[in-house]
């Protein structure tokens, strides 16, 4: 081969490599799974933040481990889940063998703060199922840490996402009652889900708060929404007359229980053999009934609860929580200087068919609107897969749905404060719990 040839084959090979390497460089590397744990493995964990995430976000995060303090337990779901990571009953261990970047917070409520706490200290961002936690003490722990360490919780407030529930918002963000200046709101529980808190683990104020802060947080955290202010004083009352001891006979739980027959709320867990699988079979672990007698004498929640709530910006709420309903469901009604907007949702029962929810517009001296939202959506209103969407790719929030500590932290106070109020008979400040300050308008 001359020269000549020589150096125009050479230099048609190197311009060519160097074609294939700028083309090769221009080609992204797939993106990284973010490395996920989940700690608590019952039903909300595995059906509400398991099963869902895997196949809606199976391309964009990776489980890693998941932990429970029952080894059967977390070895049910893993199965149940279809996963391969491994599984432990050592918190601590898990963090520092997978080291996850999120971790799904899903045990009793009593504990939230310390894996909160502690899987910040790991490195990792926290998703949390509500309520955030069940005291002021724990409250502030958790926002000491989140400033200490930089890291991020997200609490999981699904109602805020219901189509139903985004319209009341959007309503009144447009002031079409004028100045907003009272809401009244109460929520009914049926004898079948409203006794389902007395049965479990929720029945103890050590694990769940009482239904002040387990359930009502939920309630709370829509009227900080909606009145787009923060609580500052609540007043409230509240009692246990109807579970727990107040009944002539009882036993542990329902399986063996000698009076089935003539107890209207005997409950056969058999019939689901998700929960057996799940509960009954890992009992011998740690000797936790899910069909627990909703007549134990130790239950120390309130089955009734009404409460008062003044709010920074000089709204009046009355609301109430009633566990013993013949239906579920709520009324709420927004009053303004011009107008009032309400609505009455009932839940669906499964042979009903009402395709839409109610808002009724009312203005002074004027004509009825009623706007009707379609409720064909799955999971609390279509609320569950849009929480999910927005904490897993998260995009623009044009109704700040959206929660961070600062909302758990308002909601879970104001019933701390109710359950204080009945505890001592007296009003309670909220500036008083933790060391946020409630603001006229939502921050």
């Amino acid at each position: 081969m001359n020269r000549r040839n020589f150096l125009h084959q050479s230099g048609t090979l190197i311009a060519g490599t160097l074609l294939t390497e700028t083309a090769l460089s221009n080609v992204s590397a797939p993106a990284a799974k973010t490395r996920v744990a989940m700690v608590g493995t019952g039903v909300r964990g595995i059906g509400m933040w398991g099963r869902p995430v895997i196949k809606e976000f199976g391309d964009q995060i990776e489980f890693v481990g998941l932990c429970d303090i029952n080894p059967g337990r977390v070895a049910t779901a893993q199965k149940s889940l279809g996963l391969s990571c491994p599984t432990f009953t050592d918190f601590d261990k898990m963090m520092k063998e997978t080291k996850p970047q999120r971790l799904l917070v899903m045990t009793v409520d009593g504990t939230h703060h310390d894996y909160i706490i502690r899987g910040m200290e790991y490195g990792a961002d926290i998703i949390t199922e509500k309520p955030m936690t069940i005291d002021e003490q724990k409250c502030q722990a958790i926002l000491d840490a989140e400033k200490k360490t930089g890291k991020k919780v997200t609490v999981t407030f699904n109602y805020r996402y219901s189509p139903h529930r985004q319209k009341i918002y959007e309503l009144l963000r447009n002031d079409v009652i004028g100045k907003l200046t009272s809401v009244d709101f109460h929520w009914y529980l049926d004898v079948y889900h409203g006794a389902d808190y007395f049965r479990r683990w929720h029945r103890l104020r050590k694990h769940s708060g009482s239904l002040l802060v387990h359930k009502a947080t939920h309630h709370f955290d829509l009227l900080n929404w909606w009145i787009n202010s923060e609580p500052a004083e609540v007043h409230a009352f509240g009692a246990l007359e109807h579970y727990g001891k107040n009944n002539p006979f009882r036993h542990t739980h329902c399986r063996p229980c000698p009076h089935k027959q003539q107890c209207k709320f005997y409950w056969d867990m058999t019939k689901s053999p998700q929960l057996m699988a799940l509960y009954a079979a890992n009992e011998q672990y740690d000797g936790y009934h899910r069909d627990g007698c909703v007549w134990r004498e130790d239950i120390d929640i309130f089955d009734k609860m009404a409460v008062q709530i003044k709010y920074a910006n000089n709204v009046q709420v009355s609301y109430s929580l009633t566990t013993y309903s013949p239906y579920e469901g709520y009324r709420i009604a927004f009053n303004g200087t011009r107008g009032r907007v309400e609505a009455w949702i009932k839940e669906k029962q499964p042979w009903e068919e009402e395709p839409f929810d109610e808002i009724h517009l009312t203005t002074n001296f004027g004509k009825r609107e009623i706007f009707r939202i379609p409720n064909n959506e799955a999971g609390h209103g279509g609320g569950d897969v849009r929480l999910r969407k927005q904490v897993f790719t998260p995009g623009e929030d044009p109704y700040r749905q959206a929660a961070g500590s600062r909302d758990g932290t308002m909601s879970v106070l104001i019933g701390v404060a109710a359950r204080n109020s009945i505890d001592t008979g007296k009003p309670i400040k909220i500036a008083d719990l933790t060391s946020l300050k409630p603001m006229t308008e939502r921050p």
